[in-house]
């Protein structure tokens, strides 16, 4: 990859086998390919694409067109069917509701489980908790389990951790819906100022096309699984 590619992707695809039925499954392992018993479907098939560094992109389609699949590949936590790609620094992602959190450990339990795991230091955490703690302004449900938490409030802190980590890339998929009007604004604010002022790339996913627009400044079309169209925005 050149220097400022932060993510390249050629030729993804991504393929499910479907099963009508139970049986269907077990007849399949049972004849070890000799015959098949479910039909192919193809989530994304053959997107190539490049995302530079500082760049702020926003992916659109109707539901089922590939995008929380095309952004699940570039996370790592699900592997293409065919096709390269590689991504350059650390990724910090909100791909659904409560992903990475347990729900029995508290919110501050959380936040360091979930830094550690995209590879801070505790000293790094412990240096940047006030700020996380703050950004998310959840009170005292700071220390409560986050099985008790509104989903508003499991993504405020969700929020919160993945764009204090200091990711090269973050990724955000469409789950900024679940907060209040003030909160997103807040957010849109935040992924803007380490775009633009801090070299860092966000790939966002939404249906709200006046936040994709004021937001992004390239953008990326899916229908299903295949990109119609990619561009300036």
């Amino acid at each position: 990859m050149c220097s400022d590619v932060v993510i390249s992707a050629k030729g993804l695809g991504k393929n499910y086998q479907i099963y009508d039925s139970p049986r269907d499954r077990l007849m399949q392992m049972l004849m070890r390919g000799r015959k098949q018993y479910f039909r192919e479907f193809s989530a994304l098939n053959d997107v190539s694409l490049e995302v530079r560094k500082g760049e702020t992109v926003g992916i659109i389609g109707r539901n089922g067109s590939g995008k929380s699949t095309l952004l699940q590949i570039i996370c790592g936590t699900l592997n293409p069917s065919n096709g390269v790609l590689q991504t350059s620094g650390r990724i910090a992602a909100l791909l659904e509701l409560g992903s990475g959190f347990n729900p029995d450990f508290t919110g501050r339990e959380n936040v360091y489980m979930n830094a550690a795991i995209l590879g801070l230091t505790k000293s790094e955490i412990d240096a940047r908790y006030e700020e996380i703690e703050a950004f998310a302004d959840i009170g005292d449900f700071i220390d409560q389990p986050t099985k008790t938490y509104s989903s508003g409030m499991g993504i405020r802190l969700a929020f919160s951790v993945a764009i204090n980590v200091d990711p090269q890339i973050l990724v955000v998929d469409e789950v900024l819906a679940v907060g209040d009007a003030e909160f997103q604004k807040k957010c849109l604010g935040k992924m803007q100022d380490v775009s633009t002022s801090e070299g860092r790339t966000v790939l966002f996913v939404s249906h709200n096309l006046m936040a994709l627009s004021s937001l992004c400044n390239t953008g990326i079309y899916l229908k299903k699984g295949q990109v119609q169209m990619q561009g300036q925005i």
